[in-house]
């Protein structure tokens, strides 16, 4: 009998050992991390895992960075060149189509005129060649946004990504906007003003729009663009114009009437300057 208690008491204290054991390899696995039946990354539904060194990628490009914009152009929408020079910016922009573009580099060749153009971003995407052949003009490229939407309606991420995307398709097609921005149909307010200077973007509007975008269709002549872009002469005078046709009746009025503006502001004793004047 002394023998079986003797025995009893060697069992229990073998699984007091046992469990003690048990116990602890237990609490040590869970503090590692556990088996791989445990991760999150083990199972077929579970979420896939995310990096470390951010937020996921997105499809709009990160902030500029190195860009400022001089505190007299914040808050500007900037409708003429800041001198004293007999000097005319032209200004072109594109968001329909490239008609007018052969004519308008050729006039620009022949005559010794650097212009800025304006691209929206689907623009330059699909015309690579295009953005190629005003690179090789030696012209001046600023962003027109993304799809050319009215920006006082957008929300400011909205407004972020239409600037930025149009960023990266003109880089893609080898040429750098920054820091020159004009605003789609012109259309903007202090919000929007301030959210593409963040971005980095001085915004430039024009002095003199030459209506040449309303066509024959409208009763605008080339005879009218050149009155307009003539009328409005001062220094510094930014120039609007458009390389598209349009879309009604076909006409590129401002191709057609450029070496006409160009002879009548030089006659006038007026030379050209590109949108870089503005940094002076």
């Amino acid at each position: 009998m002394r023998e079986f208690r003797s025995s009893r008491r060697w069992w229990f204290v073998a699984v007091a050992v046992l469990t003690v054991v048990t116990v602890g390899a237990v609490v040590l696995v869970a503090r590692s991390g556990g088996g791989s039946a445990d991760r999150p990354e083990a199972g077929p539904s579970a979420p896939p895992p995310t990096s470390s060194s951010g937020p996921p990628a997105t499809t709009t490009p990160p902030l500029p960075t190195g860009t400022e914009v001089p505190g007299p152009l914040r808050g500007q929408d900037v409708t003429v060149v800041p001198t004293d020079r007999r000097a005319v910016a032209l200004t072109f922009d594109a968001g329909a189509n490239a008609a007018g573009l052969p004519s308008i580099l050729a006039t620009l060749a022949d005559q010794g005129v650097q212009a800025t153009f304006f691209l929206t971003g689907r623009w330059a995407a699909a015309n690579p060649a295009g953005v190629a052949a005003i690179r090789a003009g030696g012209h001046r490229i600023g962003n027109h946004s993304m799809t050319h939407p009215q920006f006082t309606g957008l929300p400011d991420a909205q407004i972020r990504a239409e600037v930025l995307d149009a960023e990266h398709a003109i880089s893609a097609a080898g040429a750098d906007p920054r820091p020159l921005f004009r605003f789609p149909f012109g259309d903007r307010d202090a919000r929007t003003i301030a959210a593409v200077n963040d971005l980095g973007y001085v915004a430039v509007r024009w002095t003199v729009d030459t209506l040449g975008w309303k066509g024959s269709s409208a009763g605008v002549t080339a005879q009218q663009v050149a009155d307009r872009a003539v009328g409005a002469l001062r220094p510094g005078e930014i120039v609007l114009m458009h390389i598209g046709s349009n879309p009604d009746d076909g006409t590129t009025l401002d191709a057609d009437a450029l070496p006409g503006v160009i002879q009548r502001i030089r006659a006038a004793g007026y030379g050209f300057v590109t949108l870089d004047a503005l940094a002076g």
